[in-house]
């Protein structure tokens, strides 16, 4: 069985499905906000979602990881899930959660509204009572709250996952066929920011690495962060000598395409100039043929909209793609109105293959190209202004 990761179109929210090898499935981030609307070209997440278990006589999900709190990763999640901590969310057929893996902000965050408190409630109720949680870095702040309750960090160690980790149960060599590293977040930051929560740079940052054919087929799944933590993802992993965490054949790129992801100081007026690490990342560490996916609204051909995606940042992306022989897709692109589906992409012993309703063909990649001046197909490196070493 091939691993398959299922991008719903949700607009500018989130939730990917993984089908690992061996029958387990994990869950990145719940943003179900579609409505009525005769038109609506955003899917019903749970109801696709309740589908795919039912097809797979499932009850759920091995794993749930909510990457951070904003609406558009965990809106619905309240009436979807069984939620071990509240009898008045349990039952109904709501689909149970095997391990909830979040960031530690969503432990330590204040004030959150309805829809993402049940998510900190599920967490800290597994997380007290020792079972069925991983969170992602161990701020200071993390033993404060133990503490309030009678705990320590000893009594849940093996719990916690740091950045340059792997998430434990899941491994190459095994029937899963599939690993999971962390870049981010870093507790270490958080404790300089005196304890303020920022979400989106807080938020959990992955590359699965998936064992098919042979070869090693890797993802970044890349949340909401904007480029001043890409370049620190990208300079504390080579100061590691940690390179090969980088490289990616699917990406999921980060922020539904903000050019902030790029550039955050500066969004271009045809097309974002990404940093130095960030360009490293994009031009020296994705593979021949590589596939971006924006989990997104179509791009935009204006700037009216301040909020992404933004069309100076997909430009960037799709020139990218084009000097490596890839592609750069949109969710949303690929769903049909009064019909929403998912698109694919299928991993398996012949490499990564993009599948999608409206897409022509079975998806399949082209070869790659010879890269142009400027870009550095395939993986010449891109040394960023400050190497390996520094931060």
């Amino acid at each position: 069985m091939a691993a398959v990761l299922t991008f719903h179109p949700l607009g500018d929210a989130d939730g990917t499905l993984i089908d690992l090898a061996d029958g387990r499935k994990i869950l990145i981030d719940f943003g179900d906000e579609c409505t009525t609307a005769k038109d609506e070209r955003r899917i019903d997440l749970a109801a696709a979602l309740r589908a795919d278990l039912i097809r797979s006589g499932k009850s759920g999900f091995d794993a749930v990881l909510f990457t951070h709190l904003d609406r558009d990763h965990v809106y619905g999640a309240e009436d979807f899930f069984w939620f071990d901590h509240s009898p008045r969310l349990q039952g109904g057929g709501r689909a149970r959660i095997g391990e909830l893996w979040v960031p530690a902000a969503a432990i330590l965050e204040d004030d959150l509204p309805p829809f993402a408190q049940v998510i900190q409630d599920e967490a800290r109720y597994r997380l007290l009572n020792g079972y069925g949680v991983r969170v992602f870095s161990r701020p200071e702040a993390l033993a404060g709250f133990l503490a309030l309750h009678g705990r320590t960090l000893a009594h849940v160690d093996g719990l916690i996952v740091n950045a340059g980790d792997t998430v434990p149960g899941y491994e190459l060599h095994g029937p899963e066929r599939a690993q999971f590293f962390v870049h981010c977040p870093f507790g270490w930051r958080q404790d300089r920011n005196e304890q303020i929560v920022d979400r989106n740079q807080d938020s959990v940052v992955l590359q699965a690495v998936f064992h098919e054919g042979g070869a090693l087929r890797r993802v970044l799944f890349a949340s909401d962060i904007d480029s001043e933590t890409l370049g620190l993802i990208v300079r504390t992993t080579l100061r590691h000598e940690q390179g090969h965490r980088l490289i990616w054949d699917v990406c999921k790129i980060p922020h539904h395409c903000s050019f902030r992801s790029l550039n955050k100081d500066d969004k271009g007026t045809v097309m974002t100039a990404p940093i130095p690490e960030v360009r490293h990342l994009f031009e020296s560490c994705g593979m021949p043929n590589g596939i971006m996916v924006s989990t997104s609204r179509s791009i935009p051909g204006n700037d009216l909209d301040v909020q992404p995606p933004h069309r100076q940042a997909a430009a960037y992306y799709k020139a990218v793609a084009r000097q490596s022989g890839g592609r750069f897709e949109v969710t949303m692109d690929h769903s049909p109105a009064r019909n929403p589906q998912p698109c694919k992409v299928v991993i398996d012993e012949q490499g990564c293959r993009f599948v999608s309703l409206l897409s022509q063909g079975p998806g399949l990649l082209r070869p790659a190209t010879t890269a142009s001046v400027g870009f550095a197909f395939p993986n010449r490196p891109v040394v960023p202004d400050k190497p390996a070493g520094f931060g």
